[in-house]
């Protein structure tokens, strides 16, 4: 979740020294997109991958801490759970064979990981949401230890002034309430990053949000929450309930949530981070010292402290990125859609692919959000949610269509010409799109199998409880084997 804060109680001078402030950060942001160097010569792909910690039962291990410090490396990181972590994987650029070298090392550096953290009795697990997680689990000490996550938590219970309601339709519907944020640590996913120019950011944001609905549905791999069976990627649901700013009443005058999908196609970065400080109050008012105006005069780049932390806390599913790396600054999609696991070669092929689409969507002549409603892509995200690889999806020029056929005919070839662009090797192309499309073929994902796995053993006489763990112990074990999900049994 990135920078650190004081947790401290945020008075009314502070927020409105903060208002001022950010809105400098706006204003200076926009200068620079005008007249600053960005650092995008060589576009660099970037991931994240967040985990679960297990113990010995296949239940969830509140011990991130001692986890963290056995493995003792910088590359991975705590999250909002004491059961989560973060693998923060190098950037790099992504033509030749580097897809095979990345797939290779991510895995060594999980294995390397996983080997030290069985000597704190824990296991890491990469999957969208723990299905063997309860909420009993979430009632104490389920919090990492972190002054940042304590604030985030104190300021939406103080925005919300009441406890958080989950309500979650499916097949076996969800009805809970939560005093903390806890139910958003259940949410693990993977992050790609893209680093892109100022002028190029608009049309890469587009493409990433046209491309969301087909991603999710291909991708999907968290069914279960709590015991029941939801929707095939339950964690966007989870995390836009569990984050939630808005009683009830705020939320039938229509004030935007925190996790937004957004509402309308863009023609510069600046839209949506003027959008974030528009519309959405802050819940971390930390000020720096820092005078942005004055740096950006004085020739030097200015951080932006309180911009950037803001939008860390605006949950876009395709976020914008403003950094600073070595004194030059560098803008980045970082696209949220979706969740962890089930293999590193599955997830490498999610990557590829997804980058693929960009690259081709991104350069057309005519773009595809010109053919298409915002709404549109809205409405595909919220099906491959819920319904996954067997969603029907609208895309321009077929109408409505099954992932399969979409995939099929639009989208591996379209993936194919951008990783071509790129410079990728037809070895790479060939080995993840070949992913995607057995997964396609078999008609299996993370969620799939997961959903027809916990059917067999009940239907074998195994109770729900027992068949959720059953199933994960084989999720952990063919995990190990990076053999695509589509190949599972």
């Amino acid at each position: 979740m990135g920078e650190q804060v004081n947790h401290i109680p945020y008075g009314r001078t502070q927020r409105q020294l903060y208002r001022r402030k950010i809105q400098q950060c706006l204003d200076v942001f926009e200068a620079m997109l005008a007249q600053s160097d960005f650092d995008c010569a060589q576009p660099l792909t970037g991931m994240e991958i967040e985990g679960n910690l297990i113990d010995g039962d296949y239940r969830p291990a509140m011990s991130n801490s001692d986890v963290l410090a056995t493995i003792d490396d910088p590359a991975y990181q705590r999250e909002l759970g004491a059961y989560n972590i973060e693998f923060n994987v190098p950037p790099r650029p992504l033509c030749g064979r580097s897809g095979l070298e990345w797939e290779a090392e991510v895995r060594s550096s999980l294995n390397a990981a996983e080997a030290k953290a069985r000597a704190d009795g824990a296991r890491i697990v990469m999957i969208g949401i723990l299905p063997t997680l309860m909420p009993e689990d979430l009632a104490k000490d389920w919090m990492s230890d972190s002054a940042r996550y304590a604030a985030l938590n104190d300021s939406i219970f103080a925005a919300r002034g009441e406890e958080l309601a989950i309500e979650i339709d499916g097949p076996e519907p969800l009805s809970l309430y939560a005093a903390t944020i806890a139910p958003e640590s259940a949410c693990t996913s993977m992050q790609l990053h893209l680093q892109v120019s100022p002028a190029q950011f608009a049309d890469h944001w587009n493409a990433a949000q046209v491309l969301a609905g087909p991603q999710l549905a291909l991708g999907a791999n968290s069914p279960y929450v709590f015991g029941h069976r939801l929707w095939s990627e339950t964690r966007v649901e989870l995390f836009a309930q569990s984050t939630d700013t808005r009683p009830d009443e705020l939320k039938n005058q229509g004030v935007r949530p925190r996790v937004w999908f957004g509402e309308r196609w863009i023609t510069s970065i600046f839209d949506l981070f003027e959008e974030n400080v528009r519309y959405f109050p802050s819940l971390l008012p930390e000020v720096s010292d820092e005078d942005p105006a004055a740096e950006l005069a004085q020739g030097r780049t200015p951080q932006l402290a309180e911009l950037r932390l803001h939008n860390g806390t605006v949950y876009r599913w395709n976020r914008p990125v403003y950094d600073v790396v070595d004194g030059r600054p560098h803008l980045r999609v970082e696209n949220r859609v979706l969740p962890s696991g089930p293999t590193v070669a599955d997830m490498l092929a999610n990557a590829v692919f997804y980058y693929g689409l960009l690259r081709s969507l991104a350069h057309q002549r005519r773009p595809l959000w010109s053919q298409m409603s915002f709404a549109a892509a809205h409405a595909n995200f919220r099906a491959a949610a819920r319904h996954g690889i067997d969603a029907r999806l609208y895309w321009p020029e077929l109408g409505e269509v099954s992932v399969a056929e979409l995939t099929r005919r639009e989208l591996l070839p379209m993936a194919r010409r951008g990783l071509d662009e790129w410079g990728v090797a037809a070895e790479v192309s060939d080995r993840f799109l070949g992913i995607i499309e057995g997964r396609v073929a078999a008609g299996r994902n993370g969620a799939t199998w997961q959903v027809s796995t916990v059917r067999a053993l009940q239907a074998q006489g195994m109770s729900r409880p027992d068949a959720l763990t059953e199933m994960l112990r084989r999720y952990c074990a063919q995990m190990h084997t990076n053999q695509p999900v589509h190949t599972w049994h």
